[in-house]
């Protein structure tokens, strides 16, 4: 029985013997850092987070006249892939599964409303008011609902995240998912809503003060 096991073992080199331990070796460690399959190590060296941020500096204060009058709140799924010519998948290229949930907000610039877009009558019962078109703010997403579903990278890219300083950056991913947001706020109704909200909150506040008639119209 043991004839067969020596005649196996003297057929491999010695320095293949060799190579197959380094590689399980680098294997082993690579993997136990990158992927923490030993979760044994954070305990042993006891780490530790603290925040050492210092305070928050107030650069700058500008005065809002816009009202925001509606906000809806969105979210896409993002599919990024990253090919390299001539080289396969599995060495070098990547592809993310995003989901991202962000929200735009419509207002009304009040700001703009020059002395002659307001008419009132004689007795103040009447009043006419012509106000600029809703705009739509700018995407921001909500980091709480935002979340990668999957990463798939190929060998040279989990090398080149391991020795980053921003290992697996999700940057490109957040800028194509504010971008399809920012996309399908201005196919929405969103502004028309904003324009709703706005005249109703007029009409209902102007009431408040004894006009019996509010009429309210947008445009440049």
């Amino acid at each position: 029985m043991t004839t067969p096991i020596r005649r196996v073992s003297r057929r491999m080199p010695g320095w293949a013997k060799i190579l197959t331990a380094v590689v399980v070796v680098l294997v082993v460690f690579f993997a136990g850092i990158r992927f923490s399959v030993l979760p044994g190590l954070k305990d042993l060296f006891g780490t530790e987070t603290r925040d050492r941020s210092g305070p928050a500096l107030l650069e700058s204060i500008q005065d809002i006249s816009r009202y925001d009058a509606a906000s809806g709140n969105f979210q896409v799924v993002v599919d990024l892939e990253k090919d390299t010519k001539y080289l396969p998948d599995a060495i070098r290229g990547s592809r993310t599964l995003y989901v991202g949930a962000g929200a735009v907000d419509a207002y009304v610039d009040l700001g703009k409303v020059a002395k002659n877009d307001v008419t009132v009558n004689e007795d103040r019962t009447s009043a006419t008011l012509h106000l600029p078109h809703a705009q739509l703010g700018k995407a921001t997403l909500d980091a709480d609902r935002s979340y990668a579903v999957s990463k798939q990278r190929g060998l040279l890219d989990r090398l080149g995240d391991f020795f980053s300083d921003n290992p697996n950056g999700e940057q490109a991913v957040q800028k194509l998912a504010v971008k399809h947001i920012n996309e399908a706020a201005k196919e929405s109704e969103l502004t028309k809503r904003a324009e709703t909200n706005t005249t109703n909150m007029l009409k209902g506040l102007l009431s408040s003060l004894g006009f019996k008639k509010v009429e309210v119209t947008y445009g440049s």
